[in-house]
């Protein structure tokens, strides 16, 4: 539903510092303030990744994948260990496990209850997990044979002082045309233009969300070019699903869905936006042009 400057206060004492005197000169004796240089000019749109952000995001990214479930009838949620696991198919991507670890100690039997909770459906155990989870879990995961296969940078955008600006390439989807964004976004995250009914359920899912809103974009011409969709938890904009078909990338769509889901969070008086990204991926790149940073890396394990 993540980089690795985890923690953006961590920076204060990796820098040097410079003496600034009174008609600020450097090496000035007459003022002994010191100041870390890079820092003071940039403090206000700093985000620390603490505790608290983490609970807020993994809370809400728990919430995406509970809303996930709607059209699978096979579909079933567990609560455990202060997060959720979330089961849509043996195969779905959608399945799994986030939020744990973050209200304390992950105790062995909480493990066996999320392993049975998959392994009697059929599915492998995929757990994304926050790096400021109860650092136990880690061992504990260790030592039942978990392995690393994929990060994601978690990235924050603090929406004060933000306006609303035109994206005239994007609109929101209407109700009928789940199937048109399921199709557009699955063709960029697949790289294939004709789906499976699997692959195509992935999308159905997301548009069935309470409170998802989806989006889509086209070139100049009116073809459909990609997608991305949004959700709002208590004044958290979560963005998500962004795709663009691979011959029309390259062309700015990709930061105007980016805007187009800003202006929709402004609307609803949100106060910050998150979004997750491969680690190094163009899309990380898109969303820092538009004002992200990086707050932590969230690592899958699967077992």
């Amino acid at each position: 539903m993540c980089t690795l400057a985890w923690a953006s206060g961590s920076l204060v004492a990796s820098l040097p510092c410079r003496r600034v005197g009174n008609k600020g000169a450097v090496g000035s004796d007459d003022n002994h303030m010191m100041r870390p240089c890079g820092i003071l000019d940039r403090e206000e749109s700093l985000v620390f990744s603490d505790l608290p952000l983490a609970r807020r995001i993994e809370t809400a990214e728990a919430a995406n994948a509970r809303g996930c479930t709607a059209i699978h009838p096979e579909a079933a949620t567990l609560d455990v260990a202060g997060g959720c696991a979330v089961f849509v198919g043996a195969e779905s991507p959608l399945s799994h496990v986030v939020g744990i670890g973050l209200n304390g100690p992950v105790t062995e039997a909480e493990i066996d209850r999320l392993e049975a909770f998959f392994r009697s459906r059929g599915g492998k155990v995929s757990i994304e997990l926050c790096p400021l989870a109860e650092a136990g879990i880690l061992a504990t995961l260790g030592g039942r044979g978990y392995r690393v296969t994929e990060f994601n940078n978690v990235l924050v955008k603090r929406l004060a002082g933000a306006e609303i600006v035109l994206t005239p390439r994007v609109r929101r989807a209407l109700a009928d045309e789940t199937d048109m964004w399921s199709h557009t976004v699955g063709r960029g995250f697949f790289e294939e233009h004709e789906l499976t009914t699997e692959e195509m359920d992935v999308g159905r899912a997301i548009g069935a969300m309470p409170g998802a809103l989806c989006y889509l974009a086209v070139t100049e011409s009116g073809e459909l070019a990609g997608g991305a969709a949004a959700a709002v938890y208590s004044g958290l904009a979560m963005l998500f699903a962004d795709s663009t078909i691979a011959r029309h990338r390259r062309r700015g769509l990709h930061r105007e869905l980016i805007a187009a889901r800003l202006n929709e969070a402004l609307a609803q008086g949100c106060d910050l936006a998150t979004a997750s990204t491969l680690p190094g991926s163009g899309s990380q790149r898109n969303y820092e042009r538009m004002g992200f940073e990086v707050v932590y890396t969230r690592v899958t394990l699967e077992g």
